[in-house]
């Protein structure tokens, strides 16, 4: 299990705040497939976001 997912709280990559019961964009890593949440707010801003186990960044 990667480290990501052995968290019981969602929690934005980019900005920290948990993403349960708001709108949020769920994913795999393009690298490593680990999945990846991000809140509308940090899509909407294109802020960077990077794996936190392959430490891929991406927009």
């Amino acid at each position: 299990m990667s480290k990501s997912e052995s968290g019981a709280a969602k929690k934005c990559v980019s900005c920290g705040i948990q993403v349960a019961g708001m709108t949020a964009a769920t994913f795999a890593c393009p690298d490593c497939g680990t999945t990846i949440h991000r809140c509308s707010k940090c899509r909407k801003q294109s802020n960077l976001y990077e794996c936190p186990d392959c430490s891929f960044r991406g927009p």
